[in-house]
């Protein structure tokens, strides 16, 4: 007799959760076909940064003609196909993992509509449109896509490697998706920390947010008053790196504390706005048209609008409202010439559009190169060190405002920024943004998608799925 895939899942669920040896040595060779099938992201994500560097980002000069026609051109072939015949691949993907993370998608067929959304070959219609995501330089980051990528070679090696079919479902959805984005940062711990608190639904957010928050207070009050000074016979590990911060630093704590505050409520409006305009913009391209003709000229309209705005947003900002924002981010810490808060609105309305029209990938980055951004009045007469610490505030802070993921936003901002020194105040400041977030809007951009992918295939219960 054979055992229904929904029972295994449900068996395995119960056992210990270590891995046999099988598994082990399939997820050790897992990483190469992963690695390669990432690649092309890799490549068309470079792309993306050259094209953006024609572009004047705050220096002298004009805009090239042609930057401004491929993002023009680019955004509204973009949207015709992302809304039409490949919105298969729109979007971020990691829809389906979510799904599959709750008990009542775990069999019928809303598991089916969820495993088929991780076909492997849905992958392959993706690839055009990142390829116009960063030829167009459109705001979305690797990130998602990447993740996506991940749990769907998983799940197509699931079919043939016997040692992972014992593994239950959304681990193995999980740990592909962690693995997919941990290989395109180069961040084992970035992987982990995402599949923990992202895909598993954070079923332990309260948990995680409520040590971060009173660890890390713990700590840097420790250091700041000098207690774990007071000790110098102590063990190393209580020399914590974040030393380095506190000393001579204390008036650094009004403004970041200030900003901490500000970023972390513009994340939650960041992540209501995205869901707002998706949800305006689904309407939009929906609505029945009298004739096919009609309905043909209603998305090429659409379209053009879409990419004039884009186009104008990049124009007005000298193209710091492009790519995922990394270059903003790295010149607002490091560099003389840095763009103003005059950007934000740019910034802000091109990641919206971007998200809301299907582009394939993730906030994560434009969430950071708004608070990067946001930091910026606060930072003209500092020096270096100071500036570069209210810089990975401001964009910590909002990243986990708008993603409720504290201990991965705090992560993937030190990894970005290079220290280790900043991780015990990093920590501490997404631990109290990600609750200030969630005062502004409680659902994420990941959990508005999910929540319609419910209803739509007639789940309207969705136990568990928040954090409390």
């Amino acid at each position: 007799m054979t055992i229904p895939p929904e029972a295994i899942d449900a068996a395995d669920a119960r056992r210990d959760g270590s891995l046999r040896l099988g598994q082990v040595v399939a997820l050790l060779l897992a990483a190469l076909p992963l690695l390669l099938l990432l690649q092309p992201y890799q490549w068309l994500s470079a792309l993306g940064f050259r094209l953006q560097q024609a572009w004047p980002l705050g220096g002298v000069g004009g805009i090239p003609g042609g930057s401004l026609l491929l993002v023009f051109a680019g955004t509204a072939l973009l949207t015709l196909l992302a809304n039409g015949p490949l919105k298969g691949g729109r979007g971020g993907g990691l829809t389906g993992v979510l799904a599959l993370q709750l008990e009542r998608v775990r069999q019928g067929p809303a598991r089916t509509a969820a495993l088929e959304s991780l076909d492997l070959r849905r992958q392959l219609a993706r690839l055009p449109l990142l390829l116009l995501t960063h030829g167009a330089s459109l705001t979305v980051g690797l990130e998602s896509p990447s993740a996506s990528l991940g749990a769907s070679l998983l799940l197509a090696l699931r079919q043939r490697v016997a040692p992972l079919k014992r593994l239950p479902l959304p681990v193995l959805l999980a740990t592909g998706a962690g693995a997919g984005l941990g290989i395109a940062f180069n961040s084992v711990l970035l992987g982990v920390t995402y599949a923990i608190e992202e895909l598993c639904r954070r079923r332990s957010a309260a948990l995680i947010n409520g040590t971060l928050l009173t660890t890390g207070a713990g700590v840097m009050v420790g250091l700041a008053s000098g207690l774990w000074g007071s000790t110098p016979d102590a063990a190393p590990a209580h020399q914590a790196g974040a030393s380095l911060l506190v000393g001579g630093g204390v008036h650094l704590v009004g403004p970041a504390l200030l900003l901490t505050m500000a970023a972390g409520w513009l994340g939650g409006v960041f992540a209501v706005g995205t869901a707002w305009m998706a949800a305006r913009w689904g309407r939009w391209v929906s609505r029945q048209a009298k004739t096919e003709r009609s309905a043909l000229s209603r998305s090429v309209m659409w379209a053009l609008l879409i990419a004039l705005v884009i186009s104008l947003a990049a124009v007005a900002s000298d193209g710091w409202s492009l790519n995922d924002g990394q270059l903003l981010i790295l010149r607002m810490a490091y560099g003389e010439d840095r763009p103003g808060l005059e950007i934000l609105p740019w910034r802000l309305l091109a990641s919206v559009l971007s998200i809301a029209i299907g582009a394939p990938g993730g906030v994560m980055h434009d969430a950071m190169s708004l608070g990067a951004l946001l930091a910026g009045p606060l930072i003209a007469d500092l020096p270096p060190l100071e500036r570069q610490l209210l810089v990975w505030t401001g964009a910590t802070a909002l990243f986990s405002g708008a993603c409720r993921t504290p201990l991965f936003s705090a992560l993937f901002v030190m990894q970005i920024a290079g220290s280790m020194a900043l991780l015990p105040w990093l920590l501490l400041v997404a631990g109290l943004a990600a609750p200030i977030g969630r005062w502004v809007g409680a659902d994420t951009w990941n959990e508005v998608q999910l929540e319609r992918w419910l209803v739509i295939h007639g789940i309207r219960e969705t136990e568990g799925m928040k954090a409390g």
